[in-house]
């Protein structure tokens, strides 16, 4: 299991970061390999993923999420992983998005690519893309503001 942590302060209020980042079916247009997500339901996601030529598609859960604070997951089916997305405000106009994820590799490319630190800059370059894509759009391109309580809670 590797664990990567990625943070990029995006220079958008808050609100606009946590917003787009509720939209997961927006994911292809800036995370990488990315190919689709489908909402299910609020906290069901399908997800369709192409890395190295490999093709997986995998179930998530979202397992916690709190507007303005974080989104948290855990995949239901395919390759282990989960994480947590945390917005912190820095000012106004400026948030850090952290992402932290937990993933186990499944298969020969993904240990590879796991082993080479291409997963960690995979997740840094969807970080940047994501900020480019907020910030360039000017507003988000949705909202959910719902709350999802922690199983355990």
């Amino acid at each position: 299991m590797s664990t990567i942590t990625e943070s990029v302060d995006v220079h958008v209020p808050i609100t606009r970061a946590y917003n787009q980042w509720t939209q997961f079916e927006s994911f292809p247009a800036f995370m990488q390999g990315v190919e689709e997500i489908r909402q299910i339901d609020d906290t069901h996601t399908h997800w369709v993923t192409e890395i190295a030529g490999v093709t997986r598609e995998f179930d998530a859960t979202i397992t916690e999420q709190h507007p303005d604070e974080r989104v948290a997951w855990k995949s239901d089916s395919g390759p282990e992983h989960s994480g947590v997305i945390t917005f912190h405000r820095l000012d106004d106009n400026t948030t850090r998005v952290t992402a932290q994820m937990d993933i186990d590799p499944d298969g020969f490319v993904e240990h590879a690519a796991d082993k080479l630190g291409l997963l960690n800059h995979r997740i840094k370059g969807d970080m940047q893309r994501f900020k480019r894509f907020i910030e360039q759009r000017g507003q988000e391109t949705g909202a959910w503001r719902g709350d999802v309580a922690r199983p355990d809670a």
